[in-house]
């Protein structure tokens, strides 16, 4: 019966350490496979058409976005990421990229907001927003994160926003922090950066937007944000709206001090 049991014993330490090992391997060869993709990234395709689309007239008014304030200035877009979201006098709202832009959208060009919330990710006006969502970012790459906390609505916002990531709900009881609030998690071999904290706010927040080779799309941080929801079997939350720039205020805020790796490119 003793060596019975000291077998089954080695039989299961055996096994574990089979899995380790195999799960080592596993994220080492993903590694190298981001490597290798790692040069020419997609995502200048989306940078491209984004650029294009800043600088041509477009919508009822006949316009351009050049004249769109980001928080730097008007038609400022260097380092304009690396600040977002953040407070905005003419709307009274702290705004992420998206909610930003289409406030400039519908301001100087007459289009329509609802008719961006409405549209299907990677369709229509959204495809339009995620393309300069793009250009933008691009030119934070490598910046460092200095989301600012000063105004009392970014305050209010960031504290909000951590409400967000760690309620609890839906038929999975799930929350944000069931995958992000601890170090050295993983799902499926993907590591699931600690958002509550740097360096994992950081590299969880630096590395989006990004281009998902999965499915050959960019994903803008509301894309990624609707499918954290969706994944936690959540009703999907309204595109622009302050719950979602709440929760990207957190994650930011977390991340300061860290560099952006803008856009990103995911598996």
């Amino acid at each position: 019966m003793k060596k019975t049991r000291m077998l089954k014993t080695a039989l299961v330490t055996a096994c574990f350490a089979s899995g380790l090992a195999f799960a080592q391997s596993a994220t080492d060869a993903i590694a190298k496979y981001r490597e290798m993709i790692a040069e020419g990234n997609p995502s200048e395709l989306y940078e491209a058409a984004g650029e294009e689309y800043w600088n041509a007239p477009g919508g009822p008014k006949k316009a351009s976005l050049q004249a769109c304030d980001l928080g730097l200035g008007p038609g400022v877009v260097k380092g304009a990421y690396a600040q977002l979201p953040r407070y905005f006098a003419d709307t009274g709202r702290v705004q992420d990229l998206e909610s930003r832009l289409m406030t400039c959208m519908e301001t100087l060009q007459g289009i329509s907001a609802k008719g961006i919330v409405d549209a299907a990710f990677g369709k229509g006006l959204k495809k339009d927003i995620e393309a300069v969502v793009a250009y933008v970012v691009t030119h934070s790459k490598d910046m460092p994160v200095k989301v600012p906390m000063s105004h009392a609505k970014e305050k209010e916002m960031y504290a909000i926003g951590k409400q967000a990531f760690y309620f609890q709900g839906g038929p999975m009881d799930f929350s944000c922090a069931s995958c992000h609030a601890a170090d050295q998690q993983r799902i499926r071999l993907q590591d699931l950066p600690n958002l509550t904290k740097n360096p994992g706010a950081a590299v969880g927040w630096g590395s989006w937007p990004a281009y998902r080779v999965s499915n050959g799309e960019f994903w803008t941080m509301q894309r990624r944000i609707n499918d954290c929801f969706r994944q936690q079997r959540l009703p999907f939350p309204i595109y622009g709206s302050d719950l979602t720039v709440a929760l990207s205020s957190y994650m930011a805020i977390n991340a300061n001090g860290g560099v952006l790796m803008t856009p990103g490119l995911k598996r």
